[in-house]
């Protein structure tokens, strides 16, 4: 039985990629900082944990030993004063790829994100850029993935949502009209099961969005109905979001930075020209079909 290492295995996607690979046969090593049994195992799947640092090359290299692949799902949204995007999504990346590729292991599915950009003016996508760069600088033959925004259940994106409909008005980023492509977690898992698979497919870069391209203030629309409340939707400027995360960034876990902000601002849709699901053979799911499942009916 191949053994896959899924770095930050604990997480919303990494533990959906390890349940998901289990599943399909593979024994699954969860290598995370704080590595816990996820409450989907069974006494009986082939899953085993390892406490291991992304950051130190001793305890990646042991997490990896004997491994026929390796995932890093590992990723950080806010920076902290001891703890950079380059950090992570560069530095650490790199180093993994490279101790990868030193070990004789053929397959790395690097995840990354849509829009992924070098010049962009967030730092956080900024660093997915050079991290994409600097896996394949180390790895040429890494497989990337770039999902849009992922949902599915316990997830942080319909999870805030819904908790933003129980005000009396809901405040939009703008007008609400930046387009995104939500992608259920589970429908990542199963392309990177088709990856670390016994016949991948030939590209190595993927850009993976739901079947549906929707604005923002459309995605609100669909969570309100589904709960069933009525909700004014407020415009506000952008300018005033950038306001409220340079205010927010002197708490210790700001609820709001900027590179949120800039996010909003851009557009968050798959590329039709790259490869995606219909490379992978796989039908995702449609959001609003999977909100009973995800928000348990309000």
């Amino acid at each position: 039985m191949a053994t896959i290492t899924v770095f930050g295995g604990t997480g919303f996607l990494g533990s959906a990629i390890a349940r998901e690979l289990v599943d399909a046969g593979h024994g699954v090593r969860i290598a995370a900082r704080h590595a816990t049994m996820p409450d989907w195992a069974e006494a009986s799947d082939p899953v085993t944990c390892l406490a291991a640092d992304i950051r130190d090359s001793a305890s990646v290299a042991t997490a990896i030993r004997g491994a026929e692949g390796v995932v890093n799902a590992v990723s950080l949204y806010v920076e902290r004063r001891d703890l950079r995007f380059a950090d992570i999504h560069v530095a650490a990346a790199a180093q993994l790829a490279r101790l990868t590729r030193n070990a004789g292991i053929e397959r790395l599915v690097y995840i990354s994100g849509i829009g992924a950009d070098t010049r962009s003016p967030s730092a956080y996508v900024r660093a997915r850029a050079e991290g994409e760069a600097a896996v394949l600088d180390a790895f040429p033959r890494a497989m990337i993935l770039r999902p849009s925004v992922l949902f599915g259940p316990h997830d942080a994106f319909l999870a805030t949502l819904a908790r933003l409909t129980l005000l009396p008005a809901i405040p939009l980023f703008g007008r609400g009209t930046t387009r995104l492509q939500p992608v259920h977690v589970i429908d990542v898992a199963r392309a990177v099961d088709r990856l670390l698979g016994s016949h991948p497919p030939a590209p190595r870069l993927f850009e993976l969005g739901g079947p549906e391209v929707l604005r923002y203030r459309d995605v609100l629309d669909q969570v309100l109905a589904h709960l069933e409340r009525e909700r004014p939707l407020v415009p506000v400027p952008f300018a005033v979001w950038h306001g409220l995360a340079l205010l927010a960034g002197v708490l210790p876990e700001p609820p709001l930075t900027r590179d949120q902000v800039i996010l909003m601002a851009r557009d968050n849709v798959a590329n039709p020209d790259m490869a995606g699901f219909a490379t992978l053979d796989i039908l995702p799911h449609a959001l609003r079909d999977s909100l009973p499942d995800c928000l348990d009916g309000g």
